[in-house]
């Protein structure tokens, strides 16, 4: 089959409306997470997400809908252990992270019936995606792109320096929250494209490939979704080529991106060094 012949089955469209949103999505809230450094506390609500699949799967739920509510939960766990004066940030997360992977192993085991196949959600495949998974992606796109233009200068105070949004009387704690729970919404979000193991990727990579070439939080956003969105279609051809699974092409090319323009930027600072 032909590359361009794929354009023409309804799954591959899915895939590419899917990708486009998830792009807007990711673009948005991992720049805040890249600026704030919160990385690793995504990373945890990730893992922990799977607790919620688990209990999905037993109760019958729509394991979407209780790995949502458990990744919020979690967000929100994490980020009011880690202001307590008795609890580091790192054991915080580390709490969430293995008690949810606990919880989903358990639970998933116990569902009745056949046990079933986490792979994908461990891993993801963007060509499985269904309506409501659009719709889900495009809800959220809109919801963070109004949400930050219409607060986005406090969110880039509390981005770079909290104790100036103090100052300033901004609502610090509740902005905080509220960006941990959109956080957990869009790691949920896209699991079915992704999976639990490389979906906190797909909030950093492409966000740290746009920092080589601007420090704007505004340019950061929209580089970040163009990255992104070039990583997903690049991803998935080369999971149709290789026959490979979408969610860790989609990551691979992103890091080839990455590393691209790492080392053109490197090449062309000594070059210019050299000139000089």
């Amino acid at each position: 089959m032909d590359l361009f012949e794929l354009f023409q089955y309804t799954f591959f469209q899915h895939a590419l409306l899917g990708s486009l949103f998830a792009s807007i999505a990711c673009g948005i809230i991992g720049t805040y997470i890249v600026t704030r450094r919160l990385v690793f506390i995504s990373g945890g609500i990730t893992h922990a997400s799977f607790g919620g699949i688990g209990i999905g799967l037993y109760a019958g739920i729509p394991p979407v809908v209780t790995a949502a509510v458990f990744s919020v939960l979690s967000a929100f766990g994490v980020q009011w252990l880690s202001k307590r004066n008795d609890m580091r940030e790192d054991s915080a997360i580390a709490v969430f992270w293995t008690f949810g992977m606990a919880v989903g192993i358990i639970f998933s085991f116990l569902a009745p019936g056949f046990t079933p196949d986490l792979s994908s959600y461990l891993f993801g495949n963007i060509l499985t995606i269904t309506d409501g998974d659009i719709w889900l992606l495009a809800a959220l796109s809109v919801a963070l792109a109004l949400f930050f233009g219409l607060f986005f200068r406090p969110i880039l105070a509390i981005a770079f320096d909290r104790e100036f949004a103090r100052s300033q009387r901004m609502p610090v704690t509740f902005f905080e929250y509220l960006l941990m729970m959109f956080i957990a919404l869009t790691i949920v979000a896209c699991l079915r494209m992704v999976g639990i193991v490389l979906a906190i990727s797909l909030l950093t990579l492409p966000q740290m490939t746009a920092n080589l070439f601007t420090y704007s939080f505004k340019r950061i956003i929209w580089l970040s979704i163009l990255v992104g969105y070039a990583s997903c279609i690049g991803g998935l051809f080369l999971s149709y080529s290789l026959q490979v699974p979408s969610g860790a092409s989609i990551i691979f090319v992103s890091i080839l991106l990455y590393a691209g323009a790492k080392v053109g930027k490197t090449l062309s600072v000594h070059k210019k060094r050299t000139c000089a």
